[in-house]
């Protein structure tokens, strides 16, 4: 298949674990839920460097990655809904701020550019490795801490995306911060 690649073929098995955390979590299977959860925030860790280190980085294959982000944290929501909604009720701010710095940069990038973005920045990768701990933590009833810090993360990415999708003049992918913003990515019609 065209821009089928290693680097893809992880983000394709993200996206098709999605489909089987939402059985599992109907099903009432927190462990199997949380190591099939692990498993895909393990795999989007290491897409990025293999798409690097092999040279298979494309603007699809970016796309492809945002959409199974998308896919793994929303049924990460209703998982923890479904399996632990006792956790959930004891904090709901917590998990609207998550719900939230899922689906506003989406909707933010669909507003302006009639498609999400995959913008990739360091403060989504950070939220991502601190919410696949924080989130083992609150359910194995470890620690409530983690989670709460992770959210923190979470909602600083999302505003960060925000900002720089509000800065952006047409879509990109792999904008590592705000402070990797060119100056021509945001400048308005000929303005120095």
């Amino acid at each position: 298949a065209p821009g089928m690649n290693v680097a893809n073929g992880l983000s394709v098995l993200r996206l098709a674990l999605a489909p089987v955390l939402l059985w599992l979590a109907w099903r009432d299977e927190p462990r199997l839920f949380l190591s099939g959860l692990v498993a895909a925030f393990l795999l989007d860790l290491v897409d990025g460097p293999i798409a690097r280190y092999l040279r298979q980085v494309s603007v699809v294959g970016a796309e492809l990655d945002s959409i199974a982000d998308f896919a793994i944290y929303t049924v990460f929501i209703i998982g923890a809904w479904l399996l632990w909604p006792d956790t959930v009720r004891q904090m709901p701010v917590y998990f609207t701020a998550v719900a939230a710095s899922i689906v506003v940069p989406v909707c933010a990038g669909i507003v302006k550019f009639r498609r999400p973005t995959s913008l990739h920045t360091w403060m989504v990768k950070a939220a991502a490795v601190s919410m696949a701990p924080a989130a083992i933590a609150l359910f194995a009833g470890i620690a409530l801490w983690p989670f709460r810090v992770a959210t923190f993360v979470c909602v600083l990415a999302a505003i960060e995306e925000c900002i720089i999708i509000a800065l952006l003049r047409e879509p990109r992918s792999d904008v590592h911060s705000i402070f990797h913003l060119s100056g021509k990515s945001f400048r308005r019609n000929g303005s120095p």
